[in-house]
């Protein structure tokens, strides 16, 4: 294309001209293959990596495709060493195969010796492999599969996994599509989603928080047919899920358990906690020992870009059995996305929240960032501060607190969230909204009772902690005011973002405030956590604390 909006260049960096008539159209395209790195105003910049192709690769692109997309959308000619090299990594991915063989078990292939001979030479990953059968396979020990894919992933030849699933446990569930007095059906792309897994085996379905990942999940599980465990990041959500599975599907009271730090039942599906599968006793993780005993059919990891390290372990260990992961955003902040990709499958099934908001079935937000001037003594303070304390001290500014109680008035009558990280903080804006706090010492019971009244509108206002970050579904929750978060955070800004994402009963905007304090670091982790909004197609406006709407009239469109 002549004139496209795409700069490519030979380093694997893409340039996304965003003012370009084509720009959304291209944004789209890349994002299959290339991930954002930065997104000021007027020039996004994509990096094209293994993992980013590998994962294209897994969902069926190929390296024609890809190039084709760049040489479409390319304003110059896209360098041929790139090309080469785009071409040679997707040629990685299936070189090297896992599939069963009927005599030998478990086998890894190559139709290349050279690479196998290569792989196989390696220390850690020679110490799970077996025989070899010829120079083309070898065996494989059977509970090394999850452990050998993520080495490979490490090494550079990223396996394609064929070795198929146990059945698990057999156990009818349907959904209730179209019955009952609220009937209901599966939107065209959450059923393109489980048609995707299913194919696929195992992987990762991304979707918008409020697109409906959990009915998403439910329709896997009436394809699967069997014995079901899902993990989840607390009570609250667990008990969520539960609801959700009663309201979508056939399945009973007494065939869902819960298994928790208060509640340890073992029922056909058992919902449980990704905390109480990482609790240690006496040196060793005991509940995984429970569960990984149960002949499960189905695994679903709920927030899979959250999971802790030894679930990632129990992964490894589960192998054997489908997998489906869950998240609005596949960001991980440790770099681990190789673990997920290699432990829980690739990604299968990926929309981008503004196509989704063009079908109505997630709220359009109106993203704002409100600048505020630390006080003199704030700014001395900061300014003396330790560098593991320079954070703390410009988040939690008093000047936020004023910003946040004069939004929360201009906002009269809607459901707000205030949102942030330090208590102390929220301590002192909870009381002087004089509104409810729900925080990690709020008991569940508390919680439960708050978050009911807040969706019934029986309170308009909730100050919340990083608790409210994860699987709470608050539908009528319209503004969000984000005053303090950890750090530069691209997966919490996702995650808080879609607190405001459900559809609003008379259609109105989501709004979506981060009250940033300027001069500061705090600048700089707001700018890293705004790239997410950018992925995601959303521009942000900037507003001085000065400008901020104080009553109702003050706010526009």
């Amino acid at each position: 294309m002549a004139d496209g909006p795409l700069i490519v260049q030979g380093d694997k960096t893409i340039l996304l001209e965003v003012s370009h008539p084509d720009s959304t159209e291209a944004r789209h395209a890349i994002a299959a293959f290339a991930d954002l790195e930065r997104a000021p105003e007027h020039m996004h910049s994509y990096r094209i990596t293994p993992l980013g192709l590998w994962n294209a690769r897994a969902a069926g692109l190929d390296a024609e495709q890809v190039v084709d997309t760049l040489f479409h959308y390319s304003r110059y000619p896209v360098p041929h060493a790139l090309l080469l090299d785009i071409a040679e990594t997707m040629a990685r991915y299936g070189r090297l195969r896992l599939e069963k063989d009927p005599q030998h078990g478990l086998v890894l292939r190559s139709d290349d010796e050279l690479i196998l001979a290569e792989v196989a030479h390696g220390r850690k990953i020679a110490a799970l492999l077996g025989a070899r059968i010829d120079a083309l396979s070898v065996v494989v020990h059977g509970s090394a599969r999850g452990e050998l894919k993520a080495l490979l992933l490490k090494a550079g030849w990223p396996a394609e996994d064929l070795a198929g699933y146990v059945d698990g446990t057999s156990h009818p569930i349907a959904l209730t599509e179209n019955t009952g007095s609220a009937p209901w059906s599966l939107r065209q792309y959450q059923r393109t989603a489980v048609e995707n897994f299913w194919a696929g085996g195992s992987g990762v379905v991304v979707l918008p928080c409020g697109a409906g990942k959990t009915i998403v999940g439910a329709a896997a599980m009436a394809a699967s047919g069997t014995t079901t465990l899902i993990l989840v990041t607390n009570t609250l959500s667990a008990r969520q899920w539960k609801a959700e599975l009663l309201k979508r599907t056939t399945l009973t009271e007494n065939e869902i358990g819960e298994y928790s730090g208060a509640v340890k039942e073992l029922r056909p599906v058992t919902i449980a906690t990704y905390q109480v599968l990482t609790t240690k006793r006496h040196g060793s993780y005991q509940h995984l020992d429970l569960l990984d005993a149960n002949d499960w059919g189905l695994l679903i990891y709920d927030e899979v870009h959250l999971l802790p390290a030894p679930i990632f372990r129990m992964t490894a260990e589960l192998q054997a059995r489908r997998r489906l992961g869950l998240t609005a955003t596949l960001v991980r902040e440790d770099g681990r996305e190789g673990e997920v990709f290699a432990l829980i499958g690739p990604k299968r099934y990926d929309a981008p929240w503004k196509d989704i908001e063009s079908q109505g079935y997630i709220a359009p937000a109106d993203c704002v960032e409100v600048r505020v001037d630390l006080a003199r003594s704030e700014r001395l303070a900061y300014a003396t501060a330790d560098d593991g304390e320079k954070y703390r001290r410009c988040a939690t500014s008093l000047a936020k607190s004023v910003v946040a109680q004069q939004l929360v008035a201009a906002h009269a009558g809607e459901q707000i969230l205030v949102i942030g990280q330090y208590i102390h903080q929220l301590d002192e804006l909870a009381a002087r909204l004089d509104v409810p706090l729900i925080k990690g010492s709020t008991p569940v019971k508390e919680r439960e009772r708050l978050f009911a009244e807040f969706r019934e509108g029986r309170i308009s206002t909730l100050v919340v902690s990083k608790v409210a970050n994860f699987s709470i579904d608050l539908p009528e929750a319209s503004v969000a005011i984000q005053v303090s978060g950890a750090f530069g955070s691209r997966q919490e800004e996702a995650q808080r973002l879609g607190r405001l994402m459900r559809p609003k009963a008379d259609g109105r905007t989501a709004r979506f405030y981060t009250l940033v304090a300027r001069d500061t670091i705090d600048a700089d982790f707001a700018a890293k956590r705004q790239r997410f909004l950018a992925e995601q197609g959303y521009a942000y406006r900037i507003l001085d604390a000065h400008d901020v709407p104080r009553a109702p009239q003050d706010l526009q469109e």
